[in-house]
């Protein structure tokens, strides 16, 4: 507990958070002491932001579930920028890019969690058990209130036993934390089925581009690369796309590499250079010119700011 040396991969290619305690006393700026292999943290959102106002651009190597109740909160999933709605469930996956540009006055629950945490009751791995940790499948799903009340009951039922001393507690919250996700997953298996059935083919596409973005953004950066992949027209692509997001395929692409760059520049101590060389431009004027575009500041500028 406290003054140990939190193991924090700062110097390599991104903001990668490895434990729940670095997330609290970095992000949540929590200065309570906490145990550096803790596996678990439930919450409130009042509580889990009321010293933040931002999350910067982050991975983290655990898993996240929230439901907003009230209160301002955008959120940035991979190449996805969205305003979140009161009885919004967000899932969002371990290493899965995730920023917040705005929070305000936010209610709600959330539990952070290592994947082996919950080991000593799953047969399978949690993506097999619980489909919505996949990368590509829907993270945000919005609930009616009687699937809030039930998820918020869930989390209710796991802070009383976070915050209960007793020998069985690990085991207790295990299951606790297992109930959740099988909630979870019953209301998720009805709305995934009802996002299929009501989503056309222009939406599929347009689903597939943002997918492919983010796997291919750093070496592929034009629309007609993103209309190959896809077999269609560049023409085609630009016009479903932006119907489905109401930005064109390259602003898309270039806002997904401006998100990467920003983390690059404050999570790691690479030069300007170096991370124009990772980020795959020709040269670094090229970058600077990009990140000056985009931000009005230089990189060195604007590695201060963040």
């Amino acid at each position: 507990m406290g003054n140990h040396t939190t193991p924090m991969k700062r110097k390599k290619e991104i903001l990668n958070i490895e434990t729940l305690e670095m997330f609290e006393r970095l992000i949540n700026r929590d200065s309570k002491p906490y145990a550096l292999d803790m596996l678990v943290m439930p919450g409130t959102l009042e509580d889990k932001h009321k010293n933040c106002e931002t999350i910067p651009a982050l991975r983290k190597q655990f898993n996240l579930i929230y439901l907003l109740l009230e209160g301002e909160h955008d959120v940035k999933l991979g190449a996805d920028h969205l305003q979140l709605s009161p009885n919004d469930l967000v899932i969002v996956p371990e290493n899965m890019l995730y920023a917040s540009d705005h929070l305000k006055n936010c209610k709600g629950f959330c539990i952070h969690f290592k994947p082996e945490f919950l080991k000593p009751q799953l047969t399978r791995p949690i993506t097999e058990e619980f489909p919505f940790f996949h990368f590509d499948a829907p993270h945000i799903i919005n609930l009616n209130n009687n699937e809030s009340e039930i998820i918020q009951g869930a989390f209710k039922n796991i802070l009383e036993e976070y915050d209960r001393p007793s020998p069985e507690k690990d085991f207790l919250l295990c299951n606790l934390i297992l109930i959740l996700l099988l909630r979870v997953r019953e209301i998720y298996r009805t709305r995934v089925k009802e996002l299929k059935k009501n989503i056309n083919r222009h939406e599929q596409l347009a689903n597939s581009f943002k997918l492919l973005v983010e796997k291919h953004f750093i070496e592929s950066r034009t629309v007609s690369e993103y209309a190959d992949m896809l077999h269609i027209s560049p023409k085609h692509l630009s016009e479903v796309v932006s119907e489905a997001f109401g930005r064109s395929p390259l602003q898309i692409i270039l806002d997904i590499l401006l998100l990467e760059a920003k983390v690059q520049l404050k999570a790691t101590d690479k030069s300007v250079s170096e991370i124009a060389y990772y980020l795959k431009f020709d040269d670094q004027p090229h970058f600077t010119n990009f990140i000056k575009k985009r931000t009005g500041f230089s990189p060195q500028e604007l590695r201060k700011k963040l």
